[in-house]
């Protein structure tokens, strides 16, 4: 059986000479947060984000739920994806980041697709359940408080529909989740909640070693369990 392949710095380069399409708004972008501190750590890898834009789109997605913003390169990489007529629904705890992605989200011509939600996301997402109600969204992408993702696991399964598909970012957690050492909040939260979504038989999931970890679940049918 062949196993993982470990990816060299030189392989790295080749694939992202190979696969990566990013334009210069996204670039720009980029930058721009690698600027800030912590940026290139907190934000996604773009080569992350065209994963999702390409994700998105096989959905297809005329609603698009995103749990954590940022500067907002994750944001403008799922609203591309949007089928005609759509709708993303992005939150963050403050529009310090945001504002910053706003400007490009208006370059890209997406920025009316996108509903900034600011508060608590726990908050904003019982509003979404209330004000329109279960299985209303056909994809989910959570990258916010680690230790409050067993709560936004559950409301994206609440608001998804059958077969949506919900992708949770950090999930391997700087390779933190191997080390015995590492009994942070942080990297015990991702485990235990790693061992929950293997274990929840209202899913179907796979953990893709790319990134920092990007788990993929597909919410089954109820007849499928």
């Amino acid at each position: 059986m062949a196993n993982q392949l470990g990816l060299s710095a030189g392989l790295s380069e080749y694939i992202r000479e190979s696969s990566l399409r990013e334009d210069e708004i996204l670039r720009q972008l980029r930058e721009t947060t690698s600027e800030l501190p912590a940026g290139s750590a907190l934000q996604v890898m773009p080569e992350e984000g065209q994963l999702l834009t390409l994700l998105a789109g096989l959905t297809p997605a005329r609603r698009i739920l995103e749990i954590g913003t940022y500067t907002g390169y994750s944001t403008l990489c799922l609203a591309r994806a949007l089928a005609p007529g759509g709708r993303l629904v992005t939150c963050d705890i403050t529009d310090r980041w945001p504002q910053i992605g706003a400007e490009y989200w208006t370059k890209a011509g997406v920025d009316g697709q996108i509903d900034l939600r600011i508060g608590d996301a726990a908050d904003t997402l019982k509003a979404l359940v209330a004000d329109e109600g279960p299985g209303t969204f056909d994809f989910v992408f959570i990258d916010a408080d680690k230790q409050r993702y067993p709560d936004y696991y559950e409301s994206a399964l609440t608001l998804v529909g059958d077969h949506g598909l919900i992708v949770v970012d950090n999930t391997l957690f700087f390779g933190k989740v191997v080390d015995p050492d590492a009994q942070d909040p942080d990297t015990t939260a991702i485990r235990a909640f790693n061992t929950l979504v293997r274990d929840d038989p209202r899913v179907e999931m796979s953990l893709v070693p790319m990134a920092d970890g990007i788990t993929l679940i597909r919410k089954k049918q109820r007849t499928e369990e």
